[in-house]
């Protein structure tokens, strides 16, 4: 079926402007690159300094030529870019590829790229880049770049779309184990962004997995149904996203104009697409060789092998840091290590299976057959270091093959240290469906990621209930934008969409006041409820433990000489964990939910789950179970556990009201929602309308 990118990304003709035949040059690169072995596409030249380049003919201008060409390559400099892209669309040219970055000094408003993108768009016309390296489309053969490529470059299964040149050579022209159905160097992203590329992409079926160096996402609803998209078609996704600090998405600015967005929001976006999230290129590039197998991690954990005790035992403390199960191998196969192994080597997992040397390679092939067969053995992996042309290399890999032969589980190798795995060994033992992963700190990292996503999926479908019908019309009534709701009426729009709150009662005087606490029952709380105060403790507006009539007497009387006459009534809260729900608005991706520590640790801990509303309870388990304070929800210290279920529907009902009042709120803050064996319930909360 076409595709809206086809004219840029599977051209049948190409014109490459500023074609050159000096060696070294970006005009000579496009013409090796498009030149390469198995190109499909009719490929013209154009400059007007030259009548043929290679006993080719080349064209003074692109109107000159004899067909109008699906694309045009500008390999040409900055001040020259408006005029060609002029010529583009005069002539009819669907798509362009641009190298050059498009600053200009002295240059008038609007800037040359703001200009270049709004004719494209205008007229239709599909860029990558500018201040980009191009494109390979290896599925289709044609591999336009101004540095052409390594021979070696191969046709396979990883769709790569990056922000970053060098990320693009990085992978495109250094990683020999992987190979590519589309690679993409985005660039600017003129007039074509991520989400177009990655739709498109998802549609080649070479394609199984996709990777992102992101700087940003310049199309939110574009990019989340390509996420859709290859969640639907069970296509990993693994991402790099920059910009993470405050500085460094300073810098995306001034790069490419691109707002790097807020973290806390990728965050979110990922988990619920179930992305894999990686935070260097040695982690991506992992992450992409493993997924582009053709296994599936099974249940159960990891199992590893090793030819060094102490490098066995730095396994076992960086996976426990990490948190990675590790395979609880069964007495039978202890019964087959201890067979194998020589004197005085323990029959455990991580195991060590060095000792005389004699016999090595068959004492390594039946400890790693043993460990994998192992019911609780998810995959396993073998922690050497590799060096071209060693007979334990070799030795190594003739093993690891002949385990992947009788397995239907993933069996891969990985080197002790990141820079360590010989080119040769890596290349061959990979194109024989063995991953070689790099360095065992990011190996474990990886299969801590994939193991979570995997146990996700088997949690099943979460669906959020339904928003209560007609409560959208009713609040909107009452939000007055960008003021705050009284913490009464939060506590009320909490209430209506299912999330438990204490009992509450406005009074604005002694009289009500005495008579609301008889109602709820002593010991009472009793706090300002003058309007414009959102952080009543900080003002003193928050009275406790008031015992009885005349100490809600002398209470009431003090707040209402400073702050005023209005306060709020509730019981005392009864002991527990405090927890937090709030909500942030996104400028990109909307409004995210949040869960997280409570009370005074909400300003000292950095604990809190990012996510984008609505889900249903298992999903809002999920995000609980991911917390550093949930082991305090299983009870300690004589503490009865709480009501996690509680509060996990507690935080699904929140979702679902944050869903259905989107455009509504600007920031929601419940805090602290109290959580014990009884239950959850929501103390003080705080409601901020949207501007409008």
């Amino acid at each position: 079926m076409a595709h809206k990118l086809d004219r840029l990304l599977r051209p049948k003709s190409v014109a490459l402007v500023g074609a050159s035949p000096k060696a070294g040059t970006v005009g000579r690169g496009m013409i090796t690159s498009t030149g390469m072995a198995g190109t499909p596409s009719k490929i013209y030249f154009v400059n007007p300094g030259y009548d043929e380049i290679d006993g080719q003919i080349c064209y003074r201008s692109l109107s000159d030529l004899p067909e109008v060409v699906d694309m045009a390559v500008l390999g040409i400099a900055n001040a020259r870019l408006e005029a060609a892209l002029d010529e583009i669309i005069k002539c009819g040219i669907g798509a362009a590829t641009i190298f050059a970055s498009g600053y200009l000094e002295n240059d008038t408003e609007p800037k040359l790229t703001e200009r270049i993108s709004m004719k494209a768009r205008a007229a239709g016309i599909a860029i990558c880049g500018g201040n980009g390296m191009g494109f390979y489309h290896l599925d289709y053969g044609l591999r336009v770049c101004g540095f052409p490529p390594p021979d070696w470059l191969r046709k396979g299964s990883v769709a790569f779309i990056t922000h970053s040149g060098s990320a693009f050579s990085a992978l495109c022209h250094n990683d020999k184990r992987m190979g590519f159905s589309l690679a993409v160097s985005a660039g600017q992203e003129l007039a074509t962004d991520v989400a177009a590329y990655m739709d498109f992409a998802l549609d080649i079926p070479a394609t199984k997995v996709v990777a992102l160096f992101l700087e940003t996402v310049r199309d939110p609803a574009g990019f989340k149904a390509s996420l859709a998209k290859a969640r639907a078609k069970n296509i990993p996704v693994v991402a790099l996203k920059v910009g993470r600090t405050a500085e460094s998405a300073a810098l995306a600015v001034s790069h490419s104009g691109a707002i790097a967005g807020n973290h806390a929001a990728y965050q979110a976006l990922f988990d619920h697409y179930g992305v894999i999230e990686v935070a260097n290129m040695d982690a991506l590039s992992n992450a992409i060789h493993f997924l582009a197998g053709d296994r599936p991690l099974a249940k159960g954990g990891l199992a590893t092998v090793h030819d060094s005790g102490g490098f066995r035992e730095l396994v076992m403390d960086l996976g426990i840091e990490t948190g990675v199960p590790f395979a609880k191998i069964n007495e039978a196969t202890r019964d087959k290590l201890a067979a194998r192994l020589d004197y005085g080597l323990e029959p455990i997992n991580p195991l060590d299976a060095w000792g005389t040397g004699a016999d090595w390679e068959g004492i390594f092939e039946d400890c790693l057959q043993a460990l994998v067969d192992d019911p609780d053995t998810a995959m396993a992996s073998l922690c050497v270091e590799t060096r071209d042309g060693y007979y334990l290399t070799e030795g190594y890999g003739d093993i690891l093959r002949r385990v992947r032969a009788r397995t239907t589980k993933l069996v891969m190798l990985t080197t002790n240290v990141a820079s360590n795995s010989s080119d040769d060994v890596a290349v061959r033992l990979s194109h024989d469906g063995v991953p070689v992963l790099s360095g065992v700190e990011n190996m474990l990292g990886l299969v801590k990621k994939l193991m979570a996503e995997r146990d996700r999926k088997a949690l099943g479908a979460d669906r959020p209930t339904a928003a209560p019908v007609g409560l959208r019309a009713k609040w909107q009534k009452r939000l007055a934008p960008g003021m705050a709701l009284s913490e009464a009426d939060a506590l009320d729009l909490l209430a209506d969409y299912g999330v438990p709150v204490i009992a509450h009662a406005h009074a604005e005087s002694l009289e009500t006041a005495q008579a609301a606490a008889a109602k709820i029952g002593y010991p009472v709380v009793m706090k300002t409820a003058e309007p414009g105060i959102l952080h009543k403790s900080d003002v003193g507006g928050v009275k406790l433990n008031l015992a009885d009539a005349a100490a809600l007497g002398v209470a009431y009387a003090d707040l209402k000489t400073r702050l005023g006459a209005r306060v709020l009534l509730m019981p005392m809260a009864g002991k527990g964990i405090e927890i937090s729900f709030g909500m942030i608005q996104d400028e990109q991706f909307g409004p995210i939910v949040i869960v997280g520590a409570g009370g005074v640790l909400i300003e000292m801990m950095a604990d809190r789950r990012f996510v984008l509303p609505a889900f249903g309870a298992v999903e809002a388990r999920r995000q609980i179970d991911r917390l550093s304070l949930r082991p305090l929800l299983d009870g300690k210290r004589g503490a009865k556990p709480a009501d996690i279920e509680r509060l996990a529907q507690a935080f699904a009902a929140f979702s679902v009201m944050v869903a259905d009042l989107e455009g509504l709120i600007a920031e929601i803050d419940v805090n602290p929602l109290i959580v014990n064996e009884r239950g959850a319930v929501a103390v003080d909360a705080l409601v901020v309308a949207a501007v409008g």
